[in-house]
């Protein structure tokens, strides 16, 4: 399917009031959509803030067992130092820089996605599974919701709340996002208002819990969007909390530090119900390739940014939400 018929399907279903998923990965190349109806027969199911299409199935709870075999120090190091070169050059000021880690675990893609507890699951025939925290948008009666997420740190260290909202590099790094995703989202609806910001949110993992800080951005859409669906979606991609800004140059230096496409992953997917349309950023994300394993996590890099740090936060995000 390519980008004019994705969108037009889009449009197509939304006014016709379908219920229908879609997927759309980070480099806009291969998106996806099809009925609701349709998706289990597919391979493909979903759990996305309790609406599901997720069939019985009885997982063993078996002791989480995740070997993590992460990217030397050294190579990190150099892809960072990169993208912090390009950012003192002004080419960029926040890039969401990401790594893949293999890994081993005693769980399927299938498990994973029963077991996990997140808002936003997706499980993708037996080629990756997702159990993400974060929301792309989400429109209701007309009002369109983003809530960019920038900010973590492990809950369990002492005075983890105050160090994470008193931290100067965090709190920038967010307002970047924050503003990028207002730009964004200002540039489909009318009355775009910060409603809700900085905020703080728990996440469970199977090794101890994370603290991550968001922000809620609302909108008002024009009356016609269900017949501009389609294109709404596209222009707000790629999701600015994992690209950077400036979103287009940002883009660039990240295909040069990263060295590969990165496929589905930080891409998004969502589902719509008929009237409402909800959403999420495709984080927190394993994929299976010729057998094997592999976790694909990363974070936000400025100019003033700790490589040691970075590096420290990508592998801290290798976890799957199972209790």
């Amino acid at each position: 399917m390519n980008t004019e018929q994705f969108k037009q399907r889009l449009a197509q279903y939304a006014i016709e009031g379908k219920k229908f998923l879609f997927i759309v990965d980070f480099e806009q190349q291969n998106p996806f959509v099809c009925l609701l109806s349709e998706a289990a027969e597919k391979g493909i199911f979903y759990d996305i803030v309790g609406e599901t299409n997720a069939e019985p199935y009885a997982a063993e709870p078996t002791p989480i067992e995740l070997k993590a075999y992460p990217i030397k120090k050294q190579t990190f190091l150099e892809k960072f130092d990169y993208v912090v070169t390009q950012q003192k050059a002004g080419n960029s000021y926040l890039l969401n820089l990401t790594v893949c880690t293999p890994i081993e675990l005693n769980l399927s893609l299938k498990d994973i996605f029963y077991r996990s507890k997140a808002k936003y699951k997706l499980l993708f025939k037996d080629d990756f599974v997702v159990f993400s925290p974060e929301c792309f948008v989400k429109i209701v009666d007309g009002n369109i919701y983003t809530y960019p997420m920038k900010g973590t740190i492990n809950a369990d260290i002492e005075n983890a709340h105050n160090k994470l909202m008193n931290n100067h590099k965090e709190e920038s790094e967010h307002n970047t996002i924050v503003d990028l995703m207002r730009n964004d989202i200002s540039m489909i609806a009318t009355e775009t208002v910060v409603s809700k910001y900085r905020y703080i949110d728990t996440i469970q993992t199977h090794k101890s819990r994370i603290l991550q800080t968001s922000s809620e951005i609302t909108a008002r859409l024009p009356h016609d969007w269900r017949q501009h669906l389609g294109d709404i979606i596209w222009q707000l991609l790629p999701a600015g909390s994992i690209s950077g800004a400036p979103k287009q140059k940002t883009v660039e230096i990240i295909r040069t530090a990263e060295g590969k496409p990165r496929g589905y992953y930080t891409g998004i997917f969502g589902i719509f119900d008929g009237n409402c349309l909800e959403s999420a950023v495709m984080i927190r994300f394993i994929e299976q390739y010729k057998g094997k394993l592999f976790f694909r996590s990363g974070g936000g890099i400025t100019a003033q940014s700790s490589g040691d740090d970075e590096y420290q936060e990508l592998i801290e995000k290798i976890y799957v939400p199972i209790v």
